[in-house]
């Protein structure tokens, strides 16, 4: 075997470099995903047990806008994950495309689309269940309110 071809698709220190910046901001999406998340559950809490004290359907009902509102920017972080993974895969290709140093993920947003990501099983198995719970205490509310 010939070390000239296997040193042809070795890696530079600064193409590994390059994936370490781009790990650095894959992870650093991860925690704000993780930190999205931990306040969505805090705040729908708070609206789920208002609403489990109180007759109106109201609060419930307000409960709904935080929750939409945590989907769709926790959506954002991950849809910036998927496009930064991306582009790490072809960092790490041999003979890429890709400038070196280049945190640009424009030519992947077609790949990654944001309906795909709002609709994705994190998004929704999360964000829907805390939707169908506030929902569930929106029904309750208008019962208890219909019966007086």
């Amino acid at each position: 075997m010939s070390s000239g071809s296997s040193a042809n698709q070795s890696i530079t220190q600064e193409e590994i470099k390059h994936l370490e910046f781009i790990q650095a901001i894959v992870a650093r999406l991860g925690n704000g995903s993780f930190l999205i998340k931990g306040w969505a559950m805090t705040v729908a809490g708070v609206f789920f047990g208002i609403s489990a004290n109180n007759p109106g359907w109201k609060i419930a009902a307000a409960g709904i806008i935080p929750i939409g509102g945590f989907w769709l920017l926790d959506s954002y972080f991950l849809r910036q994950e998927r496009l930064f993974r991306k582009l790490y895969d072809d960092v790490r290709k041999p003979a890429t495309p890709v400038e070196l140093f280049s945190m640009n993920v424009q030519p992947y947003h077609a790949v990654v689309p944001w309906g795909k990501v709002i609709r994705s099983h994190t998004m929704v198995n999360f964000y829907g269940t805390l939707a169908l719970v506030d929902i569930a205490f929106i029904v309750g509310g208008i019962i208890r309110v219909a019966r007086g």
